[in-house]
């Protein structure tokens, strides 16, 4: 065994949360990555990569890690480009897809679309430091057919696969490809292809001497945790001003009965963004009351007044949790607190809704 050197490597950081992109783009560069690109949305991302293709090869970045959630363009369309578009400067780069939203939907539509791995949210230090050594030890061969283009959808030899296996079996019947060159789709549709090239990464990391799976270095790591501790100081202060913006469409929307769907959409959003912060840096309790906010805000929910008097709900629990430093499950503080929120939705569920 043996530690990757990063190095030489870079990464492209997709994520309209400025705070979230600042943490991990820090938490990169506690893992010595040695060029660390960023966009603030999929729109920016393909710009950026646009760019990067004419400039030569060594301007492109090497892995990327996009939210999923994201405006004008989310991570899914993006990810939809950098795998088809014919101005991708490399349609085969391993992508990494963050999202709070880590839903069988949601994990399925970026599968569907050929993303290299799916890490949810709340992260930890060695969650992303996993994800990375899993593109680049590990990267999936590529298929294509008339339907699909991207990474294998599991890996081989995957001893847990237990579904009814639909492929040909017979790699005779398959096209095997050991070059990037030339990517196109094949005509028929019983047709497979399947891309299995040299794992360039892992050499770039100095890896290529490495017998078994890299070590995940306890030092660096621990400096990366730390990280995260010192960027929890101001998560307080980022997720006040969501609550406050939650409160302030709360207002609008009880002003504007005849159109509260557009109100209940962002608050659907930010309560996704709140899911997804609060455990990362040491409020799970605000991913659990986010999560609860997020799945009463789906598109179809009720949105009367007792609809919004059910987000103001949320957004007091949340207050009262950093209010009071509620750290871990909060104890019995924690557990008086998750009781008193499920009390005051279940009192305001509508009748036709109630258990």
């Amino acid at each position: 065994m043996g530690t990757l050197d990063f190095s030489r490597l870079s990464v492209f950081i997709v994520d309209d949360n400025e705070y979230i992109r600042s943490t991990i783009e820090k938490l990169l560069h506690q893992f010595r990555f040695g060029r660390i690109a960023s966009a603030a949305n999929g729109e920016e991302a393909i710009e950026h990569l646009k760019v990067a293709g004419k400039l030569g090869k060594a301007s492109v970045p090497d892995i990327i890690i996009s939210d999923l959630v994201m405006a004008p363009i989310n991570g899914l369309l993006f990810l939809r480009w950098a795998r088809s578009a014919k101005e991708s400067p490399n349609r085969m780069i391993p992508f990494i897809m963050l999202s709070g939203a880590a839903d069988v939907a949601y994990v399925n539509s970026a599968r569907d679309l050929g993303t290299t791995e799916f890490m949810a949210k709340p992260f930890s230090a060695a969650s992303v430091y996993r994800h990375l050594l899993q593109v680049i030890e590990r990267p999936r061969q590529f298929v294509t057919t008339t339907k699909y283009f991207g990474p294998d959808r599991r890996r081989r030899k995957d001893k847990e696969w237990k579904a009814t296996e639909r492929r040909k079996n017979d790699e005779k019947e398959v096209t095997v490809v050991y070059s990037a060159d030339k990517v196109v789709k094949p005509k028929k549709p019983s047709d497979v292809w399947y891309f299995r090239l040299t794992n360039t990464l892992k050499e770039k990391a100095g890896g290529a001497n490495i017998t078994g799976p890299a070590e995940l270095p306890t030092e660096l790591l621990a400096e990366a945790e730390q990280q995260l501790q010192r960027a929890a100081l101001d998560f307080s202060t980022w997720a006040l001003e969501y609550l406050a913006k939650l409160s302030e469409l709360c207002t609008q929307a009880l002003a504007e009965k005849a159109v509260r769907t557009p109100h209940f959409q962002n608050i659907n959003l930010l309560a996704l963004e709140l899911r997804g912060q609060g455990g990362t840096f040491g409020y799970p309790l605000i991913s659990i009351f986010g999560k609860m906010l997020y799945d009463t805000t789906l598109e179809g929910c009720p949105e009367d007044d007792d609809a919004v008097e059910i987000v103001k709900a949320h957004i007091d629990a949340m207050r009262a949790v950093l209010r009071e430093k509620i750290s871990g499950d909060g104890g019995k503080i924690g557990r008086e607190l998750t009781k008193s929120l499920e009390h005051a939705v279940e009192s305001r569920r509508p009748a036709a809704d109630a258990p």
